[in-house]
Formats: structure tokens, C-alpha cells, sequence
């Protein structure tokens, strides 16, 4: 076809939907990506062996700790893992600014010599949908873990830390 000037008409172009991680919410859907959440506002912190530090690749199950490991939803096939926490943390912002505004740990054992390890899937997807929720459990966790998790969230911004909820901060004391 062509327009009043005699040019070739160009092709309507259609916007590229980007594909995001979809949650079910009881609201009716309204089209492509409703109801898309972003993760980007949600950190993974890895605590092993008392240390606590970020891993990225916790997100995708391929952090440092867990490359290379065969997981099995048996604990009994892992008889000599050590004990590892994947912290989910929740980061929001209000009219003061930014804060820690959910956590929640998993467990995982992980054996390295024996390339074994022991996991709950669905646990894991589940507690990072309560902490993108606002929520925190970090029931499962002992007291070496939860202050190395105190100190990595202080160190990495106290000001976040200081406007962080008081349960949080109770949690973790």
C-alpha cells in the first residue's frame, strides 16, 4: 500500500513484550504481564559456615555454594552435609528512604566432597514470595547465623538498617 505522497506505508510496529516472572493473584488478569513482580528489589545472602555474604547467583540456584551439587528432596541422602541458609531480603523504599522490608531463610545441607546436597524447592520459592510480601520468618536460623546476618545487612547500609522495622531488628538481636 502506499499513503498520499506515494511512499510505501510503513509496517505498524508493535511494542516487544518483556516475559517476567508471573504471580497468581486473585485479581482478574488483565493482559500480557499482569501481575509481573520485580526482583530486582529482592537480595540473596548465603550463610555459611557463620559467614553471611550476597550471592547473586542464589536466584538462578547457582551460587557458589550450590555449583556443582545434586540435590535430592531426601535428607537422608545426605547424611554428611553441613548446614547452609539462603537469606531472601526484601528491600523498599518510604517517604525516608530505603529499607530492609522482608527477610526469610531456607535451609539447605550441602556435602561438597560427595557433591550431594538437600533441599526443598518449594520451600525456598515460597519464602521468597513472603519476603517480597514484607514478611519475615527467620525462625529456622541459630544465633551465629542471625549475627552474621545482622552484621552483613548493618555493614552493607546502616542507614537501610536504621529504618528497618523494629520485628526485624528484634528478630535479629
Amino acid at each position: 500500500m502506499t499513503n498520499e505522497s506515494n511512499e510505501p506505508a510503513k509496517p505498524e510496529v508493535k511494542e516487544k513484550k518483556s516475559l517476567s516472572l508471573n504471580v497468581v493473584s486473585g485479581k482478574k488478569h488483565r493482559g500480557f504481564g499482569a501481575g509481573s513482580i520485580d526482583l530486582s528489589d529482592v537480595a540473596c545472602v548465603m550463610i555459611d559456615e557463620g559467614v553471611a555474604y550476597i550471592d547473586v547467583g542464589i536466584m538462578h540456584a547457582k551460587s557458589k555454594v550450590e555449583r556443582g551439587i545434586r540435590f535430592s528432596p531426601n535428607k537422608e541422602d545426605v547424611p554428611n552435609g553441613r548446614p547452609c541458609w539462603i537469606v531472601w531480603v526484601a528491600v523498599d523504599r518510604n517517604e525516608e528512604g530505603a529499607f530492609y522490608a522482608g527477610a526469610t531463610s531456607c535451609e539447605m545441607l550441602v556435602d561438597t566432597e560427595a557433591k550431594r546436597g538437600w533441599k526443598i524447592l518449594a520451600d525456598h520459592v515460597n519464602r521468597l514470595d513472603y519476603a517480597i510480601k514484607r514478611r519475615f520468618m527467620l525462625d529456622n536460623i541459630g544465633e551465629t547465623e542471625k549475627a552474621a546476618l545482622r552484621k552483613l545487612l548493618v555493614e552493607h547500609n546502616a542507614e537501610w538498617w536504621d529504618r528497618s522495622p523494629d520485628e526485624l531488628k528484634q528478630l535479629l538481636s
